[in-house]
C-alpha cells in the first residue's frame, strides 16, 4: 500500500479542511470531523493526493508481486510464467471512486471513499473488468497470519444498501501498541512455525503488531457479511505452511 504516504496527504488535507466547513456553511455533527465540497479547491487538491498515493501503492504492490514471482522462479527452478503465477485481481483498500448510485429514487453521480471497506460490485456492472462482468466483482478478505482470508463476490443487495460496499479484512481488535505490549514477536514466531507456517519480518515490532490475536475472528466477520447479503461467500484460503518430512 501507500503506508506514509497515504497518512501524509490525509494529514496535509485535515489541516486545510478544517477550515472549510465554516467557509463552505456546512453544519457538522462533531467538531472532530472536517470536510470539503468534493468540486471546491480544497476538495479537489485532496482528491489528487489520495489519487497519487493509489497510484503509488498499485506500483508497490506490482514490485511485490515480482520479486515474489523472481522467489518462487528461483526456488522451483521454473519461470513464473511455467507456474501459473498469473495477477489475477489487485484492489486498494482506501480509496474514492467516482461512481453512479441511485440516491433518493434517482441515479446520481457521488464519490465513495471506501475507508475500510472495499467494493462489492454484482455481475452487470460496467466498472467490472470484462472476465469477472458476468461473475461479479471479486472481494479479499484478508484475515491474519494465522488463520484464513477469504474470497467472496459482490451483490445486488450491497449496491441497495452500501453503495456496493463490504468489509476489506477481519479488523483490528488491539491496536498497534497494544498488540506490541501483548505479544512478544519471539513468542507470534513460534507460535506461528508451529503451525508450519514461516514468517520474514525486517522490522523489530513487525510480528508483534501483526499477531493474529490482534485481528478479529475472520470466519465471523465474513460471515455477517454473507448473512446481511453484502458480499457471498465463495472460498476460504489458509496461508501456505510448509510440511517438514
Amino acid at each position: 500500500g501507500s503506508r506514509g504516504l497515504g497518512y501524509q496527504v490525509c494529514d496535509d488535507a485535515l489541516k486545510e479542511m478544517r477550515r472549510c466547513p465554516e467557509k463552505y456553511h456546512i453544519d457538522l455533527p462533531d467538531r472532530q470531523l472536517a470536510c470539503a465540497p468534493i468540486e471546491s479547491p480544497e476538495g479537489q487538491r485532496y482528491l489528487a493526493g489520495m489519487r497519487a498515493a493509489a497510484n503509488y501503492a498499485w506500483a508497490n504492490r506490482q514490485l511485490l508481486m515480482w520479486q515474489t514471482r523472481e522467489a518462487f522462479s528461483e526456488f522451483f527452478g521454473k519461470p513464473w510464467e511455467k507456474l501459473q503465477m498469473n495477477l489475477v485481481y489487485d484492489v486498494a483498500h482506501n480509496i474514492a471512486k467516482m461512481e453512479k448510485h441511485i440516491v433518493d429514487g434517482q441515479e446520481k453521480l457521488v464519490c465513495v471513499h471506501r475507508k475500510g471497506a472495499t467494493r462489492a460490485f454484482p455481475a452487470g456492472r460496467p466498472e467490472l473488468p470484462a472476465c469477472y462482468r458476468a461473475t461479479g466483482q471479486p472481494v479479499l478478505v484478508p484475515g491474519d497470519m494465522g488463520s484464513a482470508s477469504y474470497l467472496l463476490v459482490g451483490t445486488e443487495q450491497a449496491l441497495v444498501e452500501t453503495f456496493g460496499s463490504t468489509c476489506h479484512g477481519a479488523g483490528r481488535q488491539l491496536s498497534r501498541a497494544a498488540a506490541i505490549k501483548q505479544h512478544p514477536s519471539q513468542a507470534v514466531r513460534r507460535q506461528l512455525e508451529a503451525q508450519g507456517i514461516v514468517v520474514r519480518a525486517t522490522g523489530r515490532d513487525t510480528l508483534a503488531e501483526e499477531a493474529p490475536d490482534a485481528y478479529k475472528d475472520v470466519d465471523r466477520v465474513v460471515e455477517v457479511c454473507h448473512q446481511a447479503g453484502l458480499s457471498r461467500k465463495v472460498a476460504r484460503l489458509r496461508p501456505l505452511a510448509v510440511i517438514k518430512g
